[in-house]
């Protein structure tokens, strides 16, 4: 049998030979919903052994295609074929049958029950009737050996750590034979060393013949695991390419639409004076003496691995937590901040790395999230004036390229990079000065990241002292001014010339003993 692959400009074609078909094609499927062109005919194909990554922006199709295999929509038009067999998949059982597990980004597991009972839900397995616990924790031992993790299989789920509760999504899925695998951002809240396990993992899979579909915005991690790669735009499959025959560079181009002359802005710094400083900050454990200063016009990124104390630093500078010692200096003045209230009245915010959590409501309007923390200003006396919150949200709207369909629309329905927006919408509106940026691309398409980028360097470039805390280090050498390097509640060092610095120079100073 005999398949083309298009090339990232069209222009060449890759010539596939197979002996046999292929474990999964997905051919010209299409789905509409009210007012909204999903997909466009889209096709596919993965390989026994194969992992295959699934690029595009948030919108591009990516949901809508995995939600079809997984059994949650059926397609309008075309087809799925499994090993070379038409299947139609209705529902999750018949994704069962048919030998294709989807493990979500949002877990699906029941925090009350434990590894073995999660893992077995809804197939318990039986012996006269009653459900068979010996067997099934034996089994759920052999499939978390299988994985090369120890878990206790009685520790209920709500016990484990995040890495943990992948690992138990991933079991349950192999336990049903799952020959197709498709991971919806797996990466997302995991730590490095999280990230190099779960790679393991794939790589064992991988070579047990399973083929997996696997969703990031992470784009190293795609050169790090995948073989192949789709990329969807606008519900249409736009490129198709081994990864290897791939630059950066054309992955962007392809994801976007357009060409990105950096991944990065450029940005000429003007720096002016000292705004913010603390002096040996102390929080328990996870924060010991930390001292640093940040000045207007400046980007100040904080890097270190997950559990450093990067956040914890953060929460107490804004009074979400207590500070048990040290002194934090506004425009060289000491104040006390016990509260996020005393934080914003002294023009400190924060944007926390849980933006669904703590930066906004989801269920309520975008332009309600908005007036949250300006309420005193759209209100005369008692009374909110609705004219006033609504004409300062759409200037604001506008002015960072809010895409919505209007200020009514719900905070829950919108990208990750335009909640993004309205959370940094609303301190803007309070006038804050000094800007505190958590994970500010999580789970944040190319396109949008770069938008992000230029909103901090604007902000930046009006004088605005701003903190960048990221997990991702190409972000944090490609944005900041200085660095300062955090691990074990303690700062390591300080990388002054970023330009000349490099990731391995950061994690040597994130490993410091």
């Amino acid at each position: 049998m005999e398949e083309r692959l298009s090339g990232i400009d069209g222009s060449r074609n890759l010539m596939r030979t197979s002996l046999k078909a292929p474990l999964l094609q997905v051919e010209a499927v299409g789905k509409r919903f009210p007012g909204v062109l999903a997909l466009d005919e889209v096709s596919l194909d993965l390989n026994q052994g194969e992992v295959l990554a699934l690029l595009g922006e948030n919108g591009a199709g990516k949901s809508t295609l995995i939600k079809m295999l997984g059994g949650a929509h059926l397609p309008d038009c075309g087809e799925i074929r499994i090993n070379g067999e038409r299947v139609v998949i209705r529902s999750a059982t018949d994704a069962r049958a048919a030998g294709v597990a989807v493990i979500y980004q949002e877990f699906n597991l029941v925090p009350e029950l434990t590894v073995t009972e999660n893992i077995f839900l809804g197939r318990e397995r039986t012996r006269f009737g009653w459900v068979d616990h010996k067997a099934e924790r034996d089994a759920a031992i052999q499939w978390l050996a299988r994985i090369g993790m120890e878990i206790d299989p009685a520790t209920k789920c709500r016990d484990l750590t995040v890495a943990q509760q992948q690992v138990v999504e991933i079991a349950r899925a192999l336990s049903t034979n799952a020959r197709i695998l498709v991971m919806d951002e797996p990466s997302a809240v995991l730590t490095l060393q999280e990230v190099d396990k779960l790679f393991e993992t794939i790589r064992d899979l991988r070579a047990d013949g399973i083929g997996i579909i696997y969703i990031s915005h992470r784009l190293d991690e795609i050169y790090e695991i995948a073989d192949r790669l789709v990329v969807l735009r606008d519900g249409k499959k736009v490129g198709e390419a081994e990864v290897r025959d791939t630059s950066r560079e054309q992955l962007i181009e392809m994801m976007v639409g357009r060409s990105l002359e950096s991944e990065f802005p450029d940005r000429q710094p003007t720096i002016g004076e000292e705004r913010l400083r603390v002096e040996n900050l102390r929080y328990g454990r996870k924060v010991k003496d930390v001292s640093f200063s940040v000045r207007g016009g400046e980007v100040l990124g904080f890097s270190g691995l997950v559990g450093a104390g990067r956040t914890e630093t953060m929460r107490l500078i804004v009074g979400a937590e207590r500070k048990e010692g040290g002194v934090i200096f506004l425009n060289g003045e000491p104040v006390e901040i016990r509260n996020p209230g005393d934080a914003v009245a002294n023009r400190i915010c924060l944007l926390s790395e849980d933006r669904k959590g703590e930066g906004l409501v989801l269920q309520h309007s975008i332009v309600d999230n908005f007036g949250l923390p300006n309420l005193v200003r759209f209100s005369k006396g008692i009374v909110l004036s609705e004219k006033l919150e609504r004409e300062e949200f759409e200037r604001y709207s506008k002015d960072l390229n809010i895409r919505a369909s209007g200020p009514d629309q719900k905070a829950a329905e919108l990208s990750g990079g335009n909640q993004q927006k309205v959370v940094l919408a609303k301190w803007l509106a309070r006038n804050a000065d000094i800007i505190i940026i958590d994970e500010p691309t999580r789970g944040i398409d190319v396109g949008a990241k770069f938008e992000i980028y230029q909103l901090i360097n604007r902000l930046a470039a009006e004088g605005k002292a701003i903190i960048m805390v990221s997990s991702e280090l190409p972000e944090i050498l490609g944005m900041s001014d200085r660095i300062i390097v955090m691990h074990e509640g303690k700062v390591k060092g300080e990388i002054t010339d970023v330009k000349n610095s490099s990731q391995e120079d950061v994690l040597a100073l994130a490993v410091k003993e």
